[in-house]
């Protein structure tokens, strides 16, 4: 049976067999290395989420924050081979960004003989359309983000939780499904204060009643590696929830030892990245009320498109 994670490389130039996981976390940990968190660059809402120009399709998860993070002024991206189609090139030496997608392989069970359906992680590279020469003049698929009021996106939620203020730090309670946060003047600024709240915020969908999410479910202790998979999903998912809301992430952490915990955390699972973006994305899914037909890898937690 061809195992899932094992993928062709489809990056211009390349043909060798790489994992795909592999692959991801070698690019985050590279952006890390150059001081840059992917999944806290300030959203830039002029351009809006990336998107492929052909399809007018928007990427997901994981590729959000890395298409993000090559900091161009377009949100519209291009395969190789698009490119050719459309009569255009990528320039020498550009440089290309690699994302990832599932797709459903057939393969034959050896006991059974029946077909069955495996999730297959593939990765491949885009370029931005600043990076290509020739593209002439097409009807540019709507690219721009659809911005909800900060409060709304909270106040809409479905089964939203209770808030509890006047605490002294912001947390979300489990076995009692409350979000406790300090009181609104505490915070430097509205940004700052809807940031903390849609980070509990995203906690909290992970409660049994709500996506039932392994890491906040199994309540994993403080250190493990459940609880750092879950401040990732929560610190990914308020991301995507301010980047609905037109704000820019006020709460950064650039410090030296913040960064090489991340790096620690990523050189340790390989799978962690690429799982908690899908997760990340799923609960801002929720959030929102967004519904989004998903692969079979993705309900539990593991793909991102």
């Amino acid at each position: 049976m061809a195992h899932p994670e094992q993928v062709s490389g489809h990056a211009a130039g390349t043909g060798h067999k790489a994992n795909a996981y592999d692959r991801i976390t070698e690019r985050v940990i590279e952006l890390l290395n150059q001081g840059t968190i992917p999944w806290q660059k300030p959203w830039n809402v002029k351009r809006g989420f990336p998107r492929n120009l052909v399809t007018g399709k928007g990427y997901r998860g994981i590729n959000v924050f890395l298409l993000h993070a090559m900091q161009f002024e377009s949100p519209l991206w291009l395969t190789f081979k698009q490119a050719q189609d459309l009569g255009a090139k990528v320039r020498k030496g550009e440089k290309a960004c690699p994302v990832v997608f599932w797709k459903q392989l057939e393969v034959e069970d050896k006991e059974t003989g029946e077909l069955e359906k495996v999730p297959l992680l593939k990765i491949y590279s885009v370029f931005n359309v600043a990076q290509i020469d020739g593209l002439k003049a097409l009807p540019a698929p709507e690219v721009e983000p659809v911005l909800k009021k900060p409060a709304e996106i909270f106040e809409n939620m479905p089964q939203r939780p209770s808030v509890k203020y006047g605490m002294a730090q912001a947390f979300y309670s489990v076995s009692h499904d409350f979000i406790g946060m300090p009181n609104r003047e505490r915070f430097a600024s509205d940004d700052e204060f809807y940031c903390t709240l849609y980070h509990e915020t995203v906690h909290c969908s992970g409660h049994e009643k709500r996506l039932n999410r392994p890491g906040l479910t199994d309540r994993s202790g403080f250190g493990s590696e459940q609880y750092s998979k879950e401040e990732l999903v929560a610190e990914m998912g308020a991301a995507f929830l301010c980047g609905q809301a037109g704000i820019a992430e006020r709460t950064l952490n650039n410090s030296a030892a913040y960064i090489q915990n991340w790096l620690k955390q990523l050189q340790n699972d390989k799978k962690l990245i690429v799982q908690a973006a899908a997760q990340a994305q799923k609960a801002a899914d929720f959030i929102l009320g967004v519904k989004h037909e998903v692969a079979p890898a993705e309900r539990q937690g593991t793909a991102t498109t």
